[in-house]
Formats: C-alpha cells, structure tokens, sequence
C-alpha cells in the first residue's frame, strides 16, 4: 500500500507504497515491554505486571482512529509483550548485543519469520537504560532500506546521539493507517474514499503489520533497558503516515514524534488530544506533492496550539530525508534536555 505512490528517485529510493512464556505466544529465538507492563528477564520493565492469560482480545470491533484498523491498542500491547516475553533468550548470543544487527522472529499470525534491523550504540556500558528511536520506512522500501541510504547515515547518528535505533518490516502493510495520496491533512473527502474502499482483505494485511511494528517494539523493550521517558517515534513518506497512526493510537509509548513528508492524518477522527502533551516535528521538501498538505497541517496544528516544529527543506519527497535527518536527532535530544 503506497503512500505516496509510485517508486522514487535520489537518495532514498521508493517513496510511496509498499521473562516466562506466555500462551498467547509463538515460538523462536529472537529478543519486547510496553507502556506500563513488566518485562521479561533482563528487560527494563515498568510497572509489575503480566502478561499472557490477563490479556484481552487484540481484535476489537470499532476504529479508535477512523483511518485504521480495529485492532485494540491495550489488547495488542499485552499480546506483543507475551510474544516478546516467550521469545526472551538471555543465554543467547545475541542477547543485549550492541551495534548494527539484522534480526528476526517468529510472526505466528502470518505463519513467518519476519527481519527488523536494531542498532545499539556501541558506546553502551551494557547497564544504562537507552533512549530509543523507532523508525517507519516508506512503502516499497524495507526494514533496512532507509538505514543503509546515503553510507548509513542513520545508523551514525543513532551512534553518535546514543540511541538505540529499531526499524520494523511493518509486514506487508502500512502500519495500520489506510491514508495515502491524495488524502492529506485538509482532504477529508479523499480520506473518507479511503476509508469506504477498505476490504475484509486489506483491513487483514493491515492489522499484521500494525502488530509487526508493535511486536518488533516489544522485542527490543523487553531485552535491553529502556528509558521508558525517552522514546521516539519517525517515519518518511508511508512511514510518516504510520508515525501519526502508531503515535496517537500507542501514544503511552512515544515522548516525541517526528513525521517526514507525509501530513496522512485528519482533523476527524483522530486521537489529536492523546499527542497534545508530545512535541512534533513536522518536516516537508518543498518539492514534495505533499508540501500542500503539510503546510495547512501545519496552520491548523499552529492555531490549537499544539507544541509543533516545522521545517521546509529544498528537496523532493526522497530527497528530504537527509537533509532533515541530524535535525530529527537533535529535536529528540532537545525533547530529552530541554
């Protein structure tokens, strides 16, 4: 599913497109937490709690953000951290390993093994909790597309800034959200066209990779110790779409959220008060079909006051993102230390 459509050119390519074991969980080795819940052995934990039989069912009936899935935020978090917490493998060699890592795990509600890339700094003591950032790829690119564009530009910053960087698959979908050109902020018409034209077929292809971008979270959060206060959510283009969904609808996650070149979000039917407290940089090429869009979203946001950062860059819609890269980095460190 494209967001902006088509396949791209410059720097990052496509643009658009596309503790214990628990019994709601699959098997396989691999490395997950959440908002507010215990982690496995190892993890970094918050409050104490369970996972497993106290879950409540991640299918829900109704859209709690109207341009997505009917998935249950609490019921999906609690399902991703039993998968986590099942998959937790302290004596394995890759257990809180730093640097650059291509991993996998076992996705039993796709019947896969699904990567997702997690760079650790290198400069971690292997004991202080880390700040993290969450990266969203645009459609037609994967987990680690973007990561290794323009000689691994966001895998050095991550280094350099101290974050653990974490880049899921977001399997086969668009993390959730059915928005895509030309339903930008301000075109609630095209959106609702969205919305009417979802199948039982892509309402299920995007709920597998909501709960891949959940999961891939919950991996991470349960083996290495977070700084629940210090998570941070980006992504370009579809990924930018999938920031403003993942943002709001788990918005107990993210301290800050970063969209680039996607403004796929609504005045309606959107959770707008569950991100009142978050700071946002909303960044745009000047030559993107976006800019539009994301230039009304900004004026709105701006007027209800909201705390929002925005930036014009002189690029297209791929060629934006790194040339705003080192300022979403140093947006979230100024978020952390204000």
């Amino acid at each position: 599913m494209s967001a902006l459509g088509g396949g791209g050119t410059g720097v990052v390519g496509g643009t658009g497109g596309g503790g214990g074991a628990a019994p709601t969980a699959g098997g396989a080795a691999s490395s997950g937490g959440g908002p507010a819940g215990g982690a496995a052995q190892g993890g970094s934990g918050g409050q104490a709690g369970g996972a497993g039989s106290t879950c409540g069912p991640a299918n829900g009936a109704k859209r709690v953000i109207a341009f997505g899935t009917t998935l249950d935020p609490q019921g999906q978090v609690c399902e991703s951290r039993a998968l986590a917490q099942s998959l937790a493998n302290p004596s394995g060699s890759q257990w809180r390993a730093k640097g650059d890592q291509k991993r996998s795990y076992r996705f039993k509600a796709a019947n896969a093994d699904v990567a997702y890339r997690v760079v650790v700094p290198m400069s971690w003591d292997g004991k202080a909790k880390l700040p993290l950032v969450m990266f969203l790829h645009g459609a037609g690119n994967d987990e680690s597309s973007y990561l290794d564009q323009n000689n691994k530009q966001m895998v050095t910053l991550a280094q350099q800034h101290g974050y653990v960087l974490v880049s899921p698959l977001g399997y086969q979908g668009a993390y959730g959200t059915f928005l895509r050109l030309p339903a930008v902020f301000g075109q609630p018409a095209e959106a609702s066209k969205k919305i009417a034209a979802i199948t039982p077929e892509s309402e299920t292809t995007n709920e597998l990779s909501e709960k891949d971008v959940i999961n891939v979270l919950e991996l991470v959060l349960n083996e290495y110790p977070i700084d629940r206060t210090a998570m941070f959510l980006t992504g370009h283009s579809m990924g930018s779409a999938g920031t403003w969904y993942i943002g709001a609808k788990y918005a107990e996650y993210w301290a800050a959220l970063a969209p680039m070149s996607g403004p796929f979000v609504q005045e309606t039917g959107y959770l707008w008060d569950d991100i009142r407290r978050m700071p946002n940089f909303v960044t745009e090429g000047t030559q993107a079909e976006s800019l539009a869009g994301s230039r009304v979203l900004k004026e709105w946001m701006t007027t209800n006051s909201f705390k929002l950062q925005y930036k014009e860059v002189n690029a297209d819609h791929p060629g934006m993102v790194p040339l705003v890269l080192p300022d979403v980095f140093s947006f979230f460190d100024g978020v952390r230390t204000p």
